[in-house]
């Protein structure tokens, strides 16, 4: 198993800096970005190889490769996505799906978590789940969240932003636990997505799945303080939480 992260996104709504950074290298304790973050807690569970999608501003990250490969004793393995300014994160994650195959952890490349969240996925393996996603069933959502209806013994049934937040079980924080036999699958289901409509989500590709009769399974994270970083008001918080890892 190898970690993975989508880092390709540009992250508008963060200029300046993202003028010339993509999202997942906007600084969040001194130096530290949301990616040395992940990438240490990838090297903290374990993991040796990391692969990164990149597209926006992607040069940045190739810069700095060797030496965050030195800092984290990971190997990493950057993956070119040509649409990174064009089209959604489906695409984006069907750009990795070679990865796939070897079984991942798969992180967002603007989510500020602890690696409890990984620990907790490891944990949750074990009894035949082929994709888990990390699950907050404590925050009070609202509409921008990307939600997640879960029926007892029968895993995901819904997960989408456009729900009513009190219909939903809870959060998907944009990590998951993805093992090598779900990888083809998991690839077939985020093409049909991506073709059907470029702007959507890789987790229109998870829906795409169960719709198939593929289960997908959740652990919940507990109450965890983490957050998605996708405006100026995001990296205010990630950057207490950060400072406490």
């Amino acid at each position: 198993m190898i970690g993975l992260v989508l880092a390709a996104g540009a992250g508008r709504r963060l200029r300046p800096y993202t003028d010339t950074l993509p999202k997942a290298l906007v600084p969040v304790d001194g130096d530290t970005t949301v990616l040395d973050l992940t990438l240490a807690n990838f090297a903290e569970i374990g993991l040796t190889e990391v692969a990164i999608v990149v597209g926006y501003r992607k040069e940045a990250v190739y810069a700095r490769k060797e030496a965050l490969e030195a800092k984290y004793g990971l190997k990493l393995t950057l993956i070119d996505n040509d649409k990174a300014e064009e089209w959604n994160n489906a695409y984006s994650l069907w750009c990795a799906r070679d990865v796939l195959g070897r079984g991942v952890i798969l992180a967002n490349g603007d989510t500020v978590h602890p690696v409890s969240v990984e620990q907790t996925l490891l944990a949750a393996r074990g009894n035949g789940q082929k994709i888990i996603l990390a699950l907050d069933t404590v925050k009070k959502l609202a509409d921008e969240e990307m939600k997640v209806v879960v029926e007892d013994g029968k895993g995901v049934q819904r997960i989408t932003k456009l729900m009513d937040p009190a219909d939903a079980t809870g959060e998907y924080i944009g990590v998951t636990l993805i093992e090598a036999e779900a990888g083809a699958e998991l690839a077939d289901a985020l093409k049909a997505t991506f073709e059907r409509d470029p702007d959507l989500y890789y987790e229109d590709g998870y829906q795409e799945l169960v719709n198939r009769g593929f289960k997908v399974d959740v652990a919940p994270i507990g109450d965890v303080k983490w957050v998605e970083i996708d405006n100026h008001d995001d990296l205010a918080k990630g950057r207490e939480i950060a400072c406490q890892y």
